[in-house]
C-alpha cells in the first residue's frame, strides 16, 4: 500500500526548457563521439508521456548487462516476487537401523543463492540439509551421493559466450545444482624456505578439483611470476612459476568445471564431519532420463510416490534475488532465473525456451519485443540485441504494474557506495536509479530519475563501438545529472510534490512533506528549521548518510501529529 502526498496540477510543457535540455544532451554526446561508435538514447516522461530527447532510439545494439532489465521484469511477471527455489535430499531406498540402503540424491532446482551471500557461512544450507538427514535417522548411505542437476538440462556454458571468459567468475557455469556461485578461490602461500613447492589451498577446501602444483618458492626479494592457469574449464588447473619467500599470499578465483560435482564434494565433507558415511561415489546426473525422478518431473512437479523427500531447503524470495541481479549485476543469478522461466513456461530450461518466455511475458504488458535478440539472461553474450526504446518501454510498462516497487527498488541508486558509485555530489545522487552495462566496446545505463520538480523520467543510454567504456560512463554521468536538474518551469517549481511513498518508510503516526537540499544545508540545520530532532530526520530518511547530504537531494520531512 502507498500514500500519495499533496499533488499539484501538472505544469504545461515549457518549450524553451526542453530545447535547452535537448541541446545540452546533444552536446554531451557529440563531445564523446568516436568513429564507428553508435549511440541509442531515449528520454521519456513517465508522468506526461512526452519524449524529451532521442538519438537513434530504435537502433538494435548490444545492451551488455542492461539486458538484465528484461530478465528481471519478466521474472516478476512469470514467477512473481514471492517465488522461491527448493533444494532437496531424496531417495527411493529404505532406511533401516540408521542405514539408507541405496543412493542419496542431492537435487537442485536452480537456486543460485547457496553461498555466503545470503548466509553467514557458504556451507550453512548444506549444514541445514545435513541436520534434517540426521533427524531422518540416516548415519550411513550404502550407495552413491548423486548430484542431480537434471531440472535444468540446458548447456552449462552458453555457446554465445566468449570462450576466453569461461574461467572467470562472471562466466560461472549454469547448473540447477549450484554452490558458492560455482567458483572456487585459490590461495598460494610460499614455503618457509626457498626451493620447495608453495602451499596451495582451495576455498572451500573440499572442492574436489584436479590441481597440478608446479610452482616453486623462490629466494626472498626476487620477483618471480606466478600463474594459475587452465586452458578450458574441463582441463586440470596448473600452478606455475614462483612466489618469493616471505611474500604475501597470491589469490585467484576460478570457475569450477562441474557445479553438481563441486556441490556434492563439499556436501559429502559436511556429512563426513558429522560422522555420516557415504560408502559409494559421487555421481553426477544432468539428463532427466537418468534422474531418480521420471522424465522432466521434479519434487515440484508430480512427485513420484516411491521417492522420499528426506530434507528440503527453501530459498529467499525472488524479490531479493532480483536485487542481486540488478544491483550486483550477478550473471549466475540472472542466468538461473532466466532458465527457470523457460522451465516454468515450456518445461525446458534451454536459453531458447527462456528467451521465448521473456518475450511473451513482456509483450503481454505492451513492450514491443519484435526486434529483440536475447541469447542469455545476463547480457554477457555480445550477440544480444535490443534498443533504447525497448528499455524505456519496459520501464514505462512496469511502472504500471503491481510489481513496480520490487522492480524499482532492485535498481542501483546513484551516489551510494554499495550500489551505483557514480554521480556523487550531483542532483542525481540519492535520486537516479539505473542498471549499468559493460562488455568490450559496449557501455549502457538505463533507468529512472526525478527532475527538479519531481517529474519521473525514464531513460536509456546505449553505446556500441566505443574504444573507452570509462569515457562512455562519463557521458552517462553527465546525462544522468542533467536530467536530475531539468525543470519544465523554473519560475513555478512546486512546493508540494507528487510522490508515492511505501508506508514502511513513513515515520509511524506522522504525515510528511518533501524538501530539496540547497548548498550550505546540513541535516541538523534542516531538522532545527522544521522543529524536529536529528533522530526523527534519520528515521524518516533511512538511506541517507547524516554527514553527506548533497545539494539537489530530496529529503522527507515528517510532520508531528498529522494523519495519513
Amino acid at each position: 500500500m502507498s500514500i500519495s502526498l499533496v499533488a499539484l496540477e501538472s505544469q504545461p510543457v515549457e518549450a524553451q526548457e526542453v530545447s535547452e535540455l535537448q541541446a545540452d544532451l546533444s552536446q554531451m554526446l557529440d563531445a564523446y563521439s568516436w568513429k564507428d561508435a553508435r549511440w541509442g538514447v531515449l528520454v521519456v516522461s513517465l508522468d506526461q508521456s512526452d519524449t524529451l530527447f532521442s538519438e537513434s532510439p530504435d537502433s538494435a545494439l548490444s545492451p551488455a548487462s542492461n539486458l538484465k532489465l528484461l530478465t528481471t521484469a519478466a521474472a516478476l511477471r512469470i514467477l512473481g516476487p514471492d517465488f522461491r527455489f527448493q533444494t532437496y535430499l531424496l531417495s527411493d531406498s529404505n532406511i533401516a537401523n540408521d542405514v539408507l540402503e541405496g543412493d542419496l540424491v542431492l537435487y537442485g532446482t536452480g537456486d543460485p543463492g547457496i553461498s555466503d551471500l545470503f548466509f553467514q557461512e557458504r556451507e550453512d544450507v548444506l549444514e541445514l540439509l545435513a541436520d534434517q538427514l540426521e533427524e531422518a535417522g540416516v548415519r550411513t548411505v550404502t550407495g552413491d551421493l548423486v548430484a542431480d542437476a537434471s531440472h535444468l538440462p540446458g548447456p552449462l556454458r552458453p555457446y554465445s559466450w566468449d570462450p576466453e571468459d569461461l574461467n572467470d567468475h562472471f562466466a560461472a557455469p549454469i547448473s540447477a545444482l549450484s554452490f558458492n556461485e560455482n567458483v572456487v578461490s585459490f590461495r598460494v602461500t610460499p614455503s618457509d624456505r626457498s626451493g620447495p613447492r608453495p602451499e596451495v589451498h582451495t576455498i572451500p577446501e573440499s572442492a574436489g578439483l584436479d590441481v597440478h602444483n608446479l610452482a616453486i618458492t623462490s629466494p626472498r626479494g626476487t620477483r618471480p611470476h606466478l600463474s594459475i592457469l587452465r586452458e578450458y574449464p574441463l582441463d586440470p588447473i596448473r600452478i606455475e612459476g614462483g612466489i618469493a619467500l616471505g611474500a604475501g599470499d597470491a589469490w585467484r578465483q576460478m570457475t569450477v568445471p562441474s557445479p553438481p560435482h563441486f556441490a556434492a564434494s563439499v556436501f559429502r565433507n559436511v556429512l563426513l564431519e558429522r560422522g555420516i558415511r557415504i560408502l559409494g561415489n559421487i555421481r553426477v546426473v544432468e539428463s532427466p532420463d537418468k534422474s531418480v525422478l521420471t522424465g522432466i518431473t521434479s519434487p515440484t512437479h508430480h512427485e513420484r510416490p516411491r521417492v522420499r523427500i528426506l530434507a528440503k531447503h527453501t530459498s529467499p524470495p525472488l524479490s531479493e534475488y532480483i536485487s542481486v541481479i540488478n544491483k550486483r549485476s550477478n550473471n549466475l543469478f540472472a542466468e538461473l532465473v532466466f532458465r527457470t522461466m523457460g522451465r516454468t513456461q515450456e518445461g525446458l530450461g534451454s536459453p531458447e525456451a527462456s528467451a521465448r518466455a521473456v518475450s511473451v511475458a513482456l509483450t503481454e504488458i505492451g513492450v514491443p519485443m519484435e526486434s529483440v535478440v536475447q541469447l542469455d539472461g545476463s547480457g554477457l553474450a555480445a550477440g544480444n540485441r535490443t534498443s533504447a526504446s525497448t528499455f524505456v518501454s519496459v520501464l514505462q510498462r512496469m511502472a504500471e504494474t503491481e510489481t513496480w516497487n520490487h522492480y524499482w527498488a532492485s535498481l542501483p541508486q546513484a551516489g551510494t557506495r554499495r550500489e551505483l558509485r557514480r554521480m556523487y555530489q550531483t542532483a542525481a545522487a540519492g535520486n537516479l536509479r539505473a542498471k549499468t552495462g559493460t562488455i568490450e566496446g559496449v557501455s549502457a545505463l538505463s533507468g529512472i530519475v526525478r527532475s527538479r520538480d519531481q517529474e519521473r523520467l525514464a531513460f536509456s543510454i546505449l553505446l556500441n563501438g566505443t574504444p573507452s567504456t570509462t569515457r562512455a560512463k562519463r557521458v552517462e554521468n553527465l546525462v544522468g545529472a542533467r536530467l536530475a536538474e531539468f525543470v519544465r518551469s523554473p519560475e513555478r517549481e512546486p512546493s508540494a510534490i507528487v510522490e508515492e511513498i511505501d508506508e514502511r518508510t513513513v515515520v509511524s503516526g506522522q504525515s510528511s512533506q518533501r524538501y530539496q537540499v540547497v548548498s550550505g544545508d546540513n541535516l541538523s540545520s534542516i531538522a532545527y528549521r522544521y522543529g524536529l530532532t536529528l533522530n526523527e530526520m534519520l528515521q524518516a530518511n533511512p538511506r541517507i548518510e547524516p554527514n553527506r547530504i548533497l545539494a539537489g537531494q530530496w529529503l522527507t520531512i515528517p510532520q508531528r501529529g498529522g494523519g495519513s
